[in-house]
């Protein structure tokens, strides 16, 4: 009987333990976009050919998705749309430039240098 009793009791510690370890670790799916954001920016590496730098497009802000097309076989590819459109524009910073303008014969709908950003309404 006290190898039973043992084992019952290791058997309810390990239940036990696993359930506060998934409530514990429980987080707000709706916060991943924010998460995401932080850590990469809303641009890729071109900058749009009238401008000289990245543009956002607003899009409404309950779009997730966007489909980015390109040329070739099998190029299309849906990523996410982490980015929030907000109006704390600092100023122009130290560290600008470095994009690459769009080329000649672009390969895909991220070389022209429009990048879309979640409204805020």
């Amino acid at each position: 009987m006290s190898k039973l009793s043992s084992f019952a009791v290791l058997a309810v510690a390990f239940v036990a333990t696993s359930v506060a370890a998934n409530t514990a670790s429980a987080m707000d799916p709706y916060l991943w976009p924010n998460n995401r954001a932080r850590l990469y920016p809303w641009h890729g590496n071109y900058a749009h050919s009238s401008y000289g730098a990245p543009v956002a497009m607003v899009v409404p802000p309950t779009a997730n998705l966007q489909t980015d097309w390109g040329w070739g076989v099998g190029s299309s590819r849906i990523s996410r749309i982490d980015h929030q459109f907000g109006r704390d524009y600092p100023g122009p910073g130290p560290f600008g430039g470095g994009f690459m303008m769009t080329p000649r014969w672009p390969h895909d709908t991220t070389n022209f240098g429009v990048y879309n950003v979640r409204g805020p309404w």
